[in-house]
């Protein structure tokens, strides 16, 4: 057996914002947008990849998300990474946009860091090869 990753998400406070965020300032496209109850399935995947992993943008309803985004925030945890192809040209062009950065672009052994705040309460680190 040979698992491999489908899917995996991110917990948000408010999926069409964080559909926005992640599609008008990442450059993910939109996959997967299913009514579910309440609140959708919705995923995203990479532009460079529309059959590859999905990334589900999950309500954080639930107490313990919440707890766990709260959590880690505060102590400066990201909750997922993205490749790009240069951090600091992301960077120029995020930050151009209003994007809010909680680290700037640093050197860590053999990639290049920067960390966002993705405004639905998660931190995101962008990597590059150094």
């Amino acid at each position: 057996m040979h698992a491999r990753i489908q899917v995996t998400s991110v917990f948000v406070d408010d999926q069409q914002k964080a559909l926005d965020f992640y599609t008008q300032k990442l450059g993910f496209l939109p996959k997967t947008d299913v009514p579910a109850g309440e609140y959708r399935w919705l995923t995203v995947v990479g532009a460079d990849a529309p059959d590859g992993v999905e990334l589900l943008l999950e309500p954080d309803d639930h107490p313990a998300a919440q707890a766990y985004k709260k959590a880690i925030v505060e102590d400066g945890i990201v909750a997922a990474t993205f490749g790009v192809d240069d951090v600091f040209a992301a960077h120029r062009e995020l930050e151009a946009q209003g994007v809010v950065f909680t680290q700037p672009p640093t050197a860590m052994g053999p990639m290049n860091t920067v960390v966002l705040d993705d405004t639905c309460g998660n931190l995101i680190m962008l990597a590059s090869p150094a």
